[in-house]
C-alpha cells in the first residue's frame, strides 16, 4: 500500500512540470512564391497521431508539442516541409510547389479534363508563372514565343493591337488560318467588331488562370468545326474557400519609338532635287527642316489597374475582379480605355453530387483611332516644308485653277494635319459568361450529366470626322464631314453531354466515356453605314443581318490500362448553314494512343527517369469560316437609296444576284502526329518532341471566276490541297536548385514546312493564282499560290546586277530566253513563313528577387519590302505642281526608271530572319511580418528591348511578308506593384 501513495505522490509531483514541458505552437503557411495563405495545410507531429490543419487564412495552432519534435507541413503539390520544434511560439512556414506533382495537373480538353501526365495528343498548358511579364494586354502576348509550333505575330505597336496567331502554320488558303478560341467553356466567334480592337485584349490579362494549346487533331478532333488550326482554351481564375482576400496590382507604362524608317533629310531631299528636278520643281523647295515622323510619334504614358476579390466556404466560392487600363499609343493622340468586369461563382450542393459554375467576362473599350495614314505620309511629305504657315494653319499643297486656289487632290497630305484634324473614334462591348451544371447521379456516382449554356455577346460603333478646318477649307477639301458604323454579334451556346468514369479493379483499367450535343448560333447584326458629305447630303447603308448556325453530335472514350496504355477515341459529326443539305454534314473521327514507358519494370526502378511517355495520334478536323454567311445559296442584294432607279416621280430600289457556289463542301484536314514527353532527374528536365504531318484537303479558295460566268468576278471554289509538315521541340531545365536560389531555363523550336500539292484554278492556263497586293502598283500582286511552292512565294522579276554588285535600273533578266521581259520571265523566290521559329526564357529567385527574360526569333522568312520600292524617284518627282519624299534606298540604287515592273524586283525580297529579345523583368517581393498574410512586390520590366537582324526595314516581324507602313513597335517600360491582403 505504502508502494501505491508513493507513486501517486511522485506522479502529482511530476505531473506539473511535464504540462510545462509540453508547449503550443500557432503560425501560418504560406505558397512561397505567390506569398498567399495555403487552406487545408496538414500539419502533423511526426511519430506520432497529433494533427490539425491551416484555416482558410493559412494559421494554425497545435498544442500538446515538445521540444525536439519534428513537425511536417504537407499539402498536394507542394514538397513536404519539416521543421524541429525548439520551443518557438510562432513559426511562418512557406512551401514550395513540387514539380513531380505539378505534372500531374489536371488540363483542360474538349468536354472535359485529363491529367498531363495520361494526355494522349500534343498539348501544352500554360499558367501564370510561366506567362510573360511586363506591359501585356491580352492572352495572346501573354504566351508568345513559349510554345513550339504556335506562332503569334502582333500587327504592330498600337496598344491593343491584333495579331496573326498561327497553330502548325495555316491549314487554308483564304478560309479563317485562326485557331479556335474557348474561353471557359465558350467557343467564342473569331474576329473583332467595328470599333474594337484585338478580340483577345476584352479578356482581362490578370483574370487568366491557364492557358492550354491544342496542337494536334487527336487533341482537337472532339471540337470538330473550325478545330483544323487549333485549340486554344483559356480558363479564367476561380475563387477560394476562406475569409475574403483582395488582390490589387497596378503598372505604369512608358513607350518610346526604337527606330524610324530612313526617310530622306532636307540636306539628302535638296540636293537629290537640285540634282534631277526640273526647274518647276526645284522651285518648290521650302526653307524647313521638318522630321515629319517627329512630329507625328510620342512618348506615350499608360496606365493599368486591377483588383480582385475573393472568397467563400466548403461549398460556395467566388471571385470578382474589376479593371481599367488607360494606355496611349506612340502615334499622337492613339489611345485605348479598357473597362473589364470578371465574376466567377462555384456552388457544390447535394454532398458534392452538383455543381453549377457561374463565369462572366465584360469589357467596355473605347479608342482614339489615331490616322494611320499619317504613318505612311510622314515618310512621304516634303521634309523642306513647315508643319504650319505664317498664319498657323497647315501646310498643304494646292494647285491655282484660272486665279482660283484649289486643293492639289493628287498630291500627299500634312501628316500632322491629317492626326489632329480628322477624329476616329470607336467603343466596343463584348461579354462572355456561361453557366454550367455537373449533376453526379445518386444511384450511380460514375456517371454525371453536364448542361452548358452559354454566351458572346460584342457589340460596336465606329465613327468620326472632319474638322471644318481641314485643308483651311478651300475648293475641294472637303470629301466628308462625319461616319458612324455600327454592328452587332450574338454567339449562343448550348452543350449537353454524358460522362462516365470508371476504373474496374479486376482487370485494372479505367474508362473515362463522354457522348453528347452541341448547338451553336451566330447572329450578325450590322446597324449599317451612316455618311455625310460637306453637311448637304446624307447616305444610309444598312446591311442585311445574317445568321450562321453549327450543330454537332461527339463522343469520346479514354481507356487506361494498368496506367501504362492510354487509349483515345474521339468521332464528332458537324452540320453547318453555310453550305447546301448535300455537304452540310461532315464527319471528324480521331484515335491516339501512348505509352508511358516509366510505368514498365524495367524502367521503373531507374531513378533518372522521372516520367517517359511515347504518343501517337490521327485524326481529321474540318473548316468552314469563309467569312461569308451564305455562299451556297442564291441570293439578290437589295440596293441602297443611293442606287435606287427613277420611274416618273418614284424611286426604286434595285436588286443584284450575288454570287454564290451549291457545290462549297468542307475543307477537311488530316493530321498524323508522333511525339513524347520526358522527365528526367526528378523532373529536373522536362520536355517533349513532336513530329507531324497534317493535309488539307478540298481547299476552300476566293478566286477568279471565268468571263462571263457567274455574278461576280470572284467566287468561293474547293481547289486542292496543301500539305504542312513539322518538328516540334521544347525543353525546360532548373539548373540549380537550392532553398535560396532557383534558376530555370526553358526553351522551344520548331521546324516546318508548307506546300500545295493540288490546286485546280477555275482559269485555264494561268501560273496559279495571284494573291498579296502591294501599294504603289494598282491592282498588281507580288505573291503566288502554286502546286510544288509554299502558299503565297514571292513572284517576282529577277534583277540583273553590274560588275560592282549593284542592281541595274529596269533590266532584268529573261528567263525564258524568248527575248522579251514580260510576265513569263517572272519566277517563284522565297517565301513569307519561316522554316523555323524559335523561343528562349530563363528565370532566377533569389531570397526575395526573381527576374525573367525572354527571347524569341525566327529563321527562313522573307519580306517583300514595300518601304523601299515605293519610295522611289519616280514617286519623288512625279508632278510639276508638288514634290513627294523617297527613303534612303533609292540613293544606294540610283533607280530612276519609269518601268513598273521595277515594283515587282526579286531585289525587293529581303531575308527577315531575325532574333528579338521580346521582354526582361525584375522583381522584389517586400518581407512581411511572421504573421501576416499580405504580400508586396515591385515589379520593373521592359518589352522589345533588342532586335538583332539583318532586315533593311523598320522591323522583320510582318504578317504575311509584305512590309508597308507598319505601326512602330515601341520600347515599353513598366512599373508594376502587386498587393495581396
Amino acid at each position: 500500500m505504502k508502494t501505491i501513495y508513493k507513486k501517486l505522490l511522485f506522479l502529482s509531483l511530476f505531473l506539473p512540470f511535464s504540462i510545462l514541458a509540453q508547449n503550443t505552437l500557432t503560425g501560418v503557411v504560406l505558397d512561397k512564391v505567390s506569398g498567399q495563405p495555403i487552406p487545408g495545410v496538414n500539419i502533423n507531429v511526426q511519430g506520432t497521431a497529433k494533427g490539425v490543419s491551416t484555416d482558410f487564412d493559412g494559421k494554425f495552432q497545435i498544442s500538446n508539442i515538445n521540444k525536439g519534435n519534428k513537425i511536417v507541413f504537407s499539402f498536394i503539390g507542394y514538397i513536404n516541409e519539416i521543421i524541429t520544434f525548439d520551443n518557438q511560439k510562432t513559426i511562418r512556414v512557406s512551401l514550395n510547389e513540387d514539380a513531380n506533382q505539378l505534372k500531374e495537373v489536371v488540363i483542360q480538353v474538349g468536354y472535359g479534363t485529363v491529367k498531363k501526365k495520361d494526355a494522349t495528343g500534343a498539348v501544352t498548358v500554360l499558367t501564370s508563372k510561366d506567362f510573360n511579364k511586363g506591359p501585356v494586354t491580352s492572352a495572346d502576348q501573354m504566351i508568345q514565343g513559349k510554345v513550339a509550333g504556335l506562332q503569334i505575330i502582333n500587327g504592330g505597336g498600337s496598344p491593343g493591337e491584333g495579331a496573326t496567331i498561327r497553330i502548325r502554320s495555316g491549314s487554308s488558303l483564304s478560309a479563317n488560318n485562326d485557331p479556335l478560341y474557348v474561353i471557359d467553356g465558350v467557343p467564342v466567334a473569331a474576329g473583332g467588331i467595328d470599333g474594337g480592337r484585338n478580340p483577345l485584349s476584352t479578356i482581362n490579362q490578370n483574370n487568366i488562370e491557364s492557358i492550354t494549346v491544342l496542337k494536334d487533331a487527336s487533341a482537337t478532333a472532339i471540337y470538330g468545326s473550325r478545330a483544323s488550326n487549333g485549340v486554344i482554351i483559356i480558363t479564367t481564375k476561380k475563387g477560394k474557400a476562406g475569409e475574403l482576400q483582395i488582390n490589387y496590382n497596378a503598372n505604369l507604362q512608358v513607350s518610346q519609338v526604337v527606330n524610324k524608317v530612313d526617310a530622306l533629310s532636307s540636306t539628302q531631299f535638296r540636293d537629290y532635287i537640285a540634282a534631277n528636278g526640273s526647274p518647276a520643281q526645284q522651285g518648290l523647295l521650302g526653307g524647313a527642316d521638318t522630321n515629319w515622323q517627329n512630329e507625328i510619334f510620342r512618348t506615350a504614358i499608360g496606365t493599368d489597374h486591377n483588383i480582385a476579390l475573393t472568397g467563400g466556404s466548403d461549398n460556395v466560392v467566388y471571385r470578382a475582379s474589376v479593371g481599367y487600363a488607360n494606355l496611349n499609343g506612340i502615334l499622337k493622340r492613339d489611345n485605348m480605355q479598357r473597362t473589364t468586369l470578371g465574376m466567377g461563382v462555384t456552388g457544390n450542393f447535394f454532398d458534392k453530387h452538383l455543381k453549377i459554375e457561374l463565369n462572366n467576362n465584360t469589357s467596355l473599350i473605347n479608342s482614339n483611332y489615331s490616322n494611320r495614314g499619317a504613318i505612311g505620309s510622314a515618310i512621304r511629305f516634303d521634309p523642306t516644308q513647315a508643319v504650319r504657315n505664317t498664319d498657323g494653319t497647315y501646310f498643304q499643297w494646292y494647285v491655282k485653277d484660272n486665279g482660283i486656289e484649289k486643293l492639289n487632290q493628287f498630291a500627299g497630305r500634312n501628316p500632322l494635319s491629317l492626326i489632329e484634324q480628322q477624329n476616329n473614334f470607336g467603343n466596343s462591348y463584348r461579354s462572355i459568361g456561361n453557366i454550367q451544371t455537373e449533376y453526379k447521379m445518386h444511384f450511380l456516382p460514375e456517371l454525371k450529366a453536364v448542361a452548358n449554356f452559354g454566351y458572346d455577346q460584342l457589340s460596336g460603333r465606329a465613327f468620326g470626322d472632319i474638322a471644318a478646318n481641314y485643308l483651311n477649307g478651300v475648293s475641294g477639301s472637303r470629301f466628308k464631314d462625319t461616319y458612324v458604323r455600327t454592328n452587332s454579334r450574338n454567339n449562343k451556346l448550348m452543350d449537353l453531354y454524358l460522362n462516365y468514369n470508371k476504373k474496374i479493379e479486376s482487370i485494372n483499367t479505367a474508362f473515362d466515356a463522354t457522348g453528347g450535343y452541341s448547338y451553336q448560333d451566330f447572329r450578325d447584326s450590322n446597324g449599317g453605314f451612316t455618311y455625310s458629305f460637306e453637311n448637304k447630303r446624307a447616305i444610309d447603308v444598312v446591311a442585311v443581318p445574317s445568321r450562321i448556325n453549327l450543330q454537332s453530335f461527339f463522343a469520346r472514350t479514354n481507356i487506361t490500362i494498368a496506367d501504362k496504355y492510354l487509349f483515345t477515341l474521339s468521332y464528332r459529326r458537324d452540320g453547318t448553314s453555310r453550305f447546301t443539305e448535300a455537304n452540310r454534314w461532315a464527319n471528324f473521327p480521331a484515335v491516339a494512343v501512348a505509352w508511358k514507358l516509366n510505368e514498365e519494370n524495367f524502367l521503373k526502378n531507374v531513378s533518372s527517369i522521372s516520367s517517359l511517355k511515347i504518343r501517337g495520334g490521327w485524326g481529321v478536323t474540318g473548316q468552314q469560316d469563309i467569312g461569308v454567311s451564305y455562299p451556297s445559296i442564291p441570293l439578290y442584294l437589295v440596293s441602297d437609296n443611293a442606287a435606287q432607279y427613277q420611274f416618273g416621280d418614284t424611286f426604286y430600289n434595285t436588286y443584284r444576284p450575288q454570287p454564290y457556289n451549291s457545290n462549297l463542301k468542307w475543307e477537311q484536314t488530316t493530321t498524323i502526329n508522333v511525339g513524347f514527353d520526358y522527365g528526367l532527374f526528378n523532373n529536373r528536365i522536362t520536355g517533349s518532341a513532336d513530329v507531324y504531318q497534317r493535309t488539307t484537303d478540298d481547299l476552300l479558295l476566293y478566286t477568279q471566276n471565268p468571263s462571263f460566268f457567274g455574278f461576280s468576278n470572284y467566287d468561293n471554289y474547293n481547289v486542292g490541297s496543301i500539305e504542312n509538315k513539322g518538328i516540334e521541340l521544347m525543353a525546360q531545365v532548373i539548373a540549380v536548385k537550392t532553398d535560396d536560389l532557383e534558376w530555370t531555363l526553358g526553351g522551344n523550336v520548331t521546324f516546318q514546312d508548307s506546300k500545295i500539292t493540288k490546286l485546280t484554278t477555275v482559269l485555264p492556263n494561268t501560273p496559279g493564282i495571284n494573291v498579296g497586293n502591294y501599294a504603289g502598283g494598282l491592282g498588281n500582286t507580288i505573291q503566288n499560290h502554286q502546286v510544288g511552292f509554299a502558299p503565297s512565294s514571292f513572284f517576282v522579276y529577277e534583277q540583273a546586277y553590274g560588275a560592282d554588285a549593284k542592281p541595274i535600273d529596269g533590266v532584268f533578266i529573261d528567263r525564258n530566253k524568248d527575248g522579251e521581259i514580260n510576265a513569263k520571265d517572272k519566277y517563284r523566290f522565297h517565301k513569307p513563313a519561316a522554316d523555323v521559329f524559335y523561343g528562349f526564357n530563363t528565370s532566377v529567385t533569389y531570397k526575395n528577387w526573381d527576374m525573367g527574360m525572354n527571347w524569341r526569333g525566327s529563321w527562313g522568312n522573307f519580306n517583300y519590302n514595300n518601304v523601299d520600292s515605293d519610295g522611289n524617284s519616280q514617286n519623288m518627282l512625279l508632278r510639276e505642281t508638288d514634290l513627294s519624299n523617297g527613303v534612303a534606298n533609292l540613293l544606294e540604287t540610283g533607280f530612276k526608271s519609269q518601268d513598273s515592273k521595277r515594283y515587282e524586283s526579286d531585289y525587293y525580297i529581303q531575308d527577315a530572319s531575325f532574333i528579338r529579345l521580346d521582354n526582361v523583368s525584375v522583381g522584389y517581393t517586400f518581407n512581411q511580418k511572421s504573421n501576416s498574410t499580405s504580400l508586396v512586390k515591385l515589379t520593373l520590366a521592359a518589352q522589345n528591348v533588342l532586335l538583332i537582324t539583318d532586315y533593311s526595314g523598320l522591323d522583320p516581324e510582318i504578317s504575311g511578308g509584305i512590309d508597308n507602313n507598319l505601326y512602330p513597335r515601341p520600347i515599353i517600360f513598366t512599373l508594376g506593384l502587386n498587393v495581396n491582403f
